[in-house]
């Protein structure tokens, strides 16, 4: 598992999860396919949002369970899904602003 930011806010980081191509958005199904998750608004969306950001989980913070996918095929699918959040590139057939 890994946790990281996505640099801007929540529309960067909403983008990051829809070009993602190997991980399914969902919380921990117990499998072994690679998860992302969006904690601000899915585990940790009933508390306040002053609250999460005092435990430091804010509205671009990411977290990633890694399957049994190839390594480097996820760090692909990362890297690409990062340019494309951060350029503000249009991702099905969302019209982003970076």
């Amino acid at each position: 598992m890994i946790s990281f930011c996505v640099r801007g806010g929540l529309a960067e980081t909403e983008r990051f999860l829809r070009a993602t191509r190997l991980f399914t958005l969902a919380e921990s199904l117990g499998g072994v396919e690679s998860l992302a998750e969006l904690p601000a608004l899915m585990t940790h969306g009933s508390i306040p949002p002053e609250e999460r950001a005092k435990l430091g989980i804010t509205d671009n913070l990411v977290r990633l369970s890694v399957g049994v996918e190839e390594g480097e095929d996820l760090e692909r699918d990362v890297l690409q899904a990062l340019e494309i959040a951060v350029a503000g590139e249009k991702v099905n057939g969302d019209a982003a602003s970076a």
